[in-house]
Protein backbone atom coordinates (compact mmCIF):
# COMPACT_ATOMS: atom_id res chain seq x y z
CA UNK A 1 0.00 0.00 0.00
CA UNK A 2 1.71 3.56 -1.28
CA UNK A 3 1.90 6.30 1.39
CA UNK A 4 1.19 10.08 0.66
CA UNK A 5 4.77 11.03 -0.50
CA UNK A 6 4.53 8.61 -3.23
CA UNK A 7 1.19 9.64 -4.44
CA UNK A 8 1.19 10.39 -8.74
CA UNK A 9 0.62 14.21 -7.94
CA UNK A 10 4.22 14.14 -7.33
CA UNK A 11 5.33 13.23 -10.46
CA UNK A 12 2.52 14.38 -12.68
CA UNK A 13 0.53 17.83 -12.98
CA UNK A 14 -3.16 17.72 -14.52
CA UNK A 15 -4.78 20.93 -14.34
CA UNK A 16 -7.65 22.66 -16.02
CA UNK A 17 -7.35 25.83 -17.43
CA UNK A 18 -9.88 28.87 -17.72
CA UNK A 19 -10.58 31.77 -19.51
CA UNK A 20 -12.70 33.79 -22.10
CA UNK A 21 -11.67 34.06 -26.21
CA UNK A 22 -8.62 36.53 -26.15
CA UNK A 23 -7.43 35.94 -22.15
CA UNK A 24 -4.45 35.01 -22.99
CA UNK A 25 -4.32 30.95 -22.23
CA UNK A 26 -3.04 29.43 -25.25
CA UNK A 27 0.05 32.17 -25.28
CA UNK A 28 0.85 31.51 -22.08
CA UNK A 29 1.99 27.76 -21.91
CA UNK A 30 5.20 29.57 -23.56
CA UNK A 31 6.71 30.07 -19.89
CA UNK A 32 6.36 26.20 -19.75
CA UNK A 33 8.16 25.64 -22.85
CA UNK A 34 11.00 27.99 -20.89
CA UNK A 35 10.93 25.66 -17.66
CA UNK A 36 12.09 22.73 -20.05
CA UNK A 37 8.68 21.16 -20.82
CA UNK A 38 7.48 19.81 -23.81
CA UNK A 39 3.73 19.58 -25.16
CA UNK A 40 1.68 17.00 -27.09
CA UNK A 41 -1.34 19.09 -28.05
CA UNK A 42 -4.32 18.04 -29.11
CA UNK A 43 -5.04 21.46 -31.42
CA UNK A 44 -9.26 21.41 -31.79
CA UNK A 45 -9.58 25.15 -32.35
CA UNK A 46 -6.64 25.71 -34.67
CA UNK A 47 -5.52 28.39 -32.51
CA UNK A 48 -1.95 27.80 -32.12
CA UNK A 49 -0.61 31.36 -33.78
CA UNK A 50 -0.39 32.78 -29.93
CA UNK A 51 1.71 30.12 -28.82
CA UNK A 52 4.38 30.28 -31.80
CA UNK A 53 4.23 34.02 -31.83
CA UNK A 54 4.77 34.33 -28.17
CA UNK A 55 7.05 31.31 -27.73
CA UNK A 56 11.07 31.18 -28.29
CA UNK A 57 11.47 29.31 -31.63
CA UNK A 58 14.56 27.82 -30.10
CA UNK A 59 11.95 25.54 -28.48
CA UNK A 60 9.31 24.79 -31.00
CA UNK A 61 11.06 21.34 -31.36
CA UNK A 62 9.87 20.00 -28.03
CA UNK A 63 5.95 21.02 -29.78
CA UNK A 64 4.08 18.68 -31.32
CA UNK A 65 0.50 18.82 -32.28
CA UNK A 66 -2.15 17.45 -33.72
CA UNK A 67 -5.00 20.18 -35.32
CA UNK A 68 -8.17 18.10 -35.59
CA UNK A 69 -11.44 19.66 -36.48
CA UNK A 70 -14.16 18.40 -38.57
CA UNK A 71 -14.68 19.99 -42.05
CA UNK A 72 -18.18 22.26 -42.62
CA UNK A 73 -19.89 23.07 -46.17
CA UNK A 74 -22.50 25.50 -46.72
CA UNK A 75 -26.35 24.39 -47.51
CA UNK A 76 -29.26 26.35 -48.43
CA UNK A 77 -30.26 25.80 -44.42
CA UNK A 78 -26.78 26.80 -43.33
CA UNK A 79 -23.45 25.52 -42.39
CA UNK A 80 -23.20 21.71 -41.97
CA UNK A 81 -20.50 19.21 -41.19
CA UNK A 82 -19.05 17.89 -45.06
CA UNK A 83 -19.74 14.13 -44.59
CA UNK A 84 -19.07 11.68 -41.64
CA UNK A 85 -17.96 13.72 -38.55
CA UNK A 86 -14.64 12.30 -37.70
CA UNK A 87 -13.20 14.67 -35.20
CA UNK A 88 -14.23 13.08 -32.16
CA UNK A 89 -12.72 9.97 -33.32
CA UNK A 90 -9.90 11.44 -34.55
CA UNK A 91 -9.18 12.72 -31.14
CA UNK A 92 -9.71 9.64 -29.29
CA UNK A 93 -7.51 7.56 -31.88
CA UNK A 94 -4.92 10.24 -31.05
CA UNK A 95 -5.16 10.50 -27.37
CA UNK A 96 -4.88 6.36 -27.04
CA UNK A 97 -1.34 6.88 -28.59
CA UNK A 98 0.04 9.57 -26.60
CA UNK A 99 -1.40 7.71 -23.39
CA UNK A 100 1.25 5.31 -23.95
CA UNK A 101 3.44 8.20 -23.45
CA UNK A 102 5.23 8.06 -20.04
CA UNK A 103 7.15 11.44 -19.57
CA UNK A 104 7.22 13.60 -15.93
CA UNK A 105 8.70 16.80 -18.41
CA UNK A 106 5.59 16.30 -21.44
CA UNK A 107 2.51 18.24 -20.98
CA UNK A 108 -0.63 16.79 -22.84
CA UNK A 109 -2.79 20.25 -23.83
CA UNK A 110 -6.48 19.48 -24.58
CA UNK A 111 -7.01 22.97 -26.51
CA UNK A 112 -10.04 23.32 -26.18
CA UNK A 113 -12.74 20.90 -23.91
CA UNK A 114 -15.47 23.47 -25.48
CA UNK A 115 -14.14 22.24 -29.07
CA UNK A 116 -13.81 18.56 -28.23
CA UNK A 117 -17.50 18.95 -26.95
CA UNK A 118 -18.60 20.26 -30.30
CA UNK A 119 -17.20 17.35 -32.01
CA UNK A 120 -18.56 15.06 -29.66
CA UNK A 121 -22.11 16.11 -30.29
CA UNK A 122 -21.59 15.84 -33.73
CA UNK A 123 -20.24 12.29 -33.42
CA UNK A 124 -23.51 11.60 -30.91
CA UNK A 125 -26.03 13.15 -33.33
CA UNK A 126 -24.34 10.63 -36.24
CA UNK A 127 -24.09 7.51 -34.41
CA UNK A 128 -28.13 8.53 -33.32
CA UNK A 129 -29.63 10.34 -36.65
CA UNK A 130 -33.01 9.76 -36.10
CA UNK A 131 -33.09 10.20 -32.10
CA UNK A 132 -36.59 12.82 -31.91
CA UNK A 133 -35.56 13.83 -28.76
CA UNK A 134 -32.21 15.40 -28.78
CA UNK A 135 -31.68 15.28 -25.17
CA UNK A 136 -30.76 11.59 -25.94
CA UNK A 137 -27.99 13.33 -28.01
CA UNK A 138 -26.44 15.69 -25.71
CA UNK A 139 -26.49 12.78 -23.01
CA UNK A 140 -24.33 10.73 -25.06
CA UNK A 141 -22.37 13.26 -25.47
CA UNK A 142 -21.71 14.47 -21.97
CA UNK A 143 -20.80 10.91 -20.90
CA UNK A 144 -18.29 10.72 -23.34
CA UNK A 145 -16.78 13.85 -22.63
CA UNK A 146 -16.80 12.94 -18.79
CA UNK A 147 -15.04 9.55 -20.12
CA UNK A 148 -12.09 11.31 -21.61
CA UNK A 149 -11.65 13.36 -18.32
CA UNK A 150 -11.54 10.47 -16.36
CA UNK A 151 -9.29 9.22 -18.58
CA UNK A 152 -6.67 12.00 -18.96
CA UNK A 153 -6.88 12.91 -15.23
CA UNK A 154 -6.32 8.92 -14.27
CA UNK A 155 -3.36 7.28 -12.92
CA UNK A 156 -2.64 5.10 -16.02
CA UNK A 157 -1.67 8.44 -17.90
CA UNK A 158 1.74 9.08 -17.28
CA UNK A 159 1.91 12.52 -18.37
CA UNK A 160 0.90 16.42 -17.35
CA UNK A 161 -1.76 17.59 -18.64
CA UNK A 162 -3.45 20.69 -19.12
CA UNK A 163 -7.16 20.76 -20.37
CA UNK A 164 -7.72 24.20 -21.41
CA UNK A 165 -11.96 25.53 -22.30
CA UNK A 166 -13.79 28.67 -22.42
CA UNK A 167 -15.95 29.48 -19.54
CA UNK A 168 -20.06 28.91 -19.77
CA UNK A 169 -22.19 31.48 -17.59
CA UNK A 170 -25.14 30.42 -16.34
CA UNK A 171 -27.57 32.56 -14.05
CA UNK A 172 -28.97 29.77 -12.17
CA UNK A 173 -32.58 29.09 -10.81
CA UNK A 174 -31.85 32.18 -8.89
CA UNK A 175 -30.67 34.69 -10.74
CA UNK A 176 -26.73 34.48 -9.10
CA UNK A 177 -24.46 34.57 -12.04
CA UNK A 178 -21.76 31.52 -11.51
CA UNK A 179 -19.33 30.32 -14.58
CA UNK A 180 -18.44 26.96 -15.57
CA UNK A 181 -15.83 25.11 -17.79
CA UNK A 182 -17.46 24.88 -21.30
CA UNK A 183 -17.93 21.53 -21.96
CA UNK A 184 -21.04 19.90 -23.99
CA UNK A 185 -24.75 21.00 -22.07
CA UNK A 186 -25.33 22.19 -19.23
CA UNK A 187 -25.03 19.28 -16.74
CA UNK A 188 -21.45 18.68 -16.86
CA UNK A 189 -20.17 22.17 -16.29
CA UNK A 190 -20.49 21.57 -12.68
CA UNK A 191 -19.15 17.88 -12.14
CA UNK A 192 -16.03 18.83 -14.01
CA UNK A 193 -14.33 20.04 -10.87
CA UNK A 194 -14.78 16.77 -9.57
CA UNK A 195 -11.95 16.10 -11.88
CA UNK A 196 -9.37 17.70 -10.97
CA UNK A 197 -7.21 19.75 -8.39
CA UNK A 198 -6.79 22.73 -9.75
CA UNK A 199 -8.47 24.95 -11.57
CA UNK A 200 -7.29 27.99 -12.74
CA UNK A 201 -8.10 31.25 -14.98
CA UNK A 202 -6.51 33.38 -17.28
CA UNK A 203 -8.56 36.59 -17.66
CA UNK A 204 -8.35 39.74 -19.53
CA UNK A 205 -9.17 43.58 -18.51
CA UNK A 206 -8.84 46.93 -19.83
CA UNK A 207 -9.06 47.65 -23.45
CA UNK A 208 -6.46 49.35 -26.46
CA UNK A 209 -3.49 49.88 -25.02
CA UNK A 210 -4.81 49.35 -21.48
CA UNK A 211 -5.57 45.50 -21.81
CA UNK A 212 -3.79 43.16 -19.03
CA UNK A 213 -3.84 40.05 -18.75
CA UNK A 214 -3.62 37.84 -15.54
CA UNK A 215 -4.10 34.02 -14.25
CA UNK A 216 -6.29 33.89 -10.92
CA UNK A 217 -5.10 31.03 -8.62
CA UNK A 218 -8.06 31.78 -6.03
CA UNK A 219 -11.96 31.63 -5.98
CA UNK A 220 -13.82 34.80 -8.08
CA UNK A 221 -17.48 35.77 -7.24
CA UNK A 222 -18.35 33.91 -9.99
CA UNK A 223 -15.77 30.74 -11.21
CA UNK A 224 -14.57 28.72 -8.19
CA UNK A 225 -10.98 27.81 -8.72
CA UNK A 226 -8.64 25.85 -6.70
CA UNK A 227 -5.05 25.30 -6.17
CA UNK A 228 -3.82 22.84 -3.71
CA UNK A 229 -0.53 24.67 -3.00
CA UNK A 230 -0.53 27.66 0.02
CA UNK A 231 1.26 30.82 -0.36
CA UNK A 232 0.67 31.16 -4.31
CA UNK A 233 -0.29 34.44 -5.05
CA UNK A 234 -4.22 34.90 -6.02
CA UNK A 235 -2.93 36.71 -8.81
CA UNK A 236 -0.05 35.74 -11.15
CA UNK A 237 1.38 37.35 -14.04
CA UNK A 238 0.34 35.72 -17.88
CA UNK A 239 4.01 35.81 -18.92
CA UNK A 240 5.24 33.68 -16.38
CA UNK A 241 2.10 32.32 -14.11
CA UNK A 242 1.98 28.74 -15.45
CA UNK A 243 5.56 28.00 -15.02
CA UNK A 244 5.09 29.23 -11.11
CA UNK A 245 2.27 27.14 -10.93
CA UNK A 246 3.80 24.10 -12.29
CA UNK A 247 6.54 24.74 -9.92
CA UNK A 248 5.30 25.22 -7.11
CA UNK A 249 3.00 21.88 -7.75
CA UNK A 250 5.62 19.83 -8.17
CA UNK A 251 7.82 21.32 -5.15
CA UNK A 252 10.59 22.60 -7.13
CA UNK A 253 11.50 26.31 -7.13
CA UNK A 254 10.07 28.42 -9.65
Amino acid sequence: MPTLDQHQSDAYTKLIYLGDSGSGKTGSLASLLDAGYSFRILDMDNGLDSLKAFGKREHFPRVEFVTIRDKYKSSKTGPKIDGTPKAFVEAMDTLTEWSAVEDPKCILVLDSLSALGRAAYAWANNMNPTAKDKRQIYGAAMNAVEDVLAMLTGESLRMNVIVITHVKYDDGDEGTGKGFANAIGKALGPVIPRYFNTMIMAEKSGSGDNIKRKIKTMPTNLVDLKLPVPGIPKELPLETGLATIFASLRGEKG
